[in-house]
């Protein structure tokens, strides 16, 4: 799973910059008190079809599988096994699933 990347905090005169684009823009002005309160909620306004179309999962749920899914297992390897896969970066799980798929192939 990929960690959210941190960003730095931004300055006070960054901030004051998006806050001018923020008010300069004509097709997006920001919201005011009174529109806030006249928001009312998605499912009070669409139809039940709509929702009935949306995907049945949450966030971060694997949906159907196109192929059979992989098996989940907690594995100890020697520490130079995972150097070596892990100094390419990204993927490193997947290099060792793929050598070891090799192997049996080969076999």
């Amino acid at each position: 799973m990929k960690r959210a990347r941190k960003l730095p905090p931004i300055t006070d005169e960054e901030e004051a910059r998006i806050q001018r684009g923020i008010r300069s823009d004509p097709e997006s002005p920001e919201l005011t008190e009174s529109e806030f309160a006249k928001a009312r909620l998605a499912r009070d306004v669409l139809p039940p079809a709509f929702f009935d179309a949306l995907p049945k999962r949450r966030p971060g749920q694997r949906g159907p599988q196109k192929a059979p899914t992989k098996e989940f297992v907690s594995l100890r390897l020697d520490r130079a096994v995972v150097e070596h896969f892990r100094k390419d970066g990204e993927g490193w799980r997947a290099r060792i699933n793929d050598a070891l798929k090799r192997l049996i192939d080969a076999a």
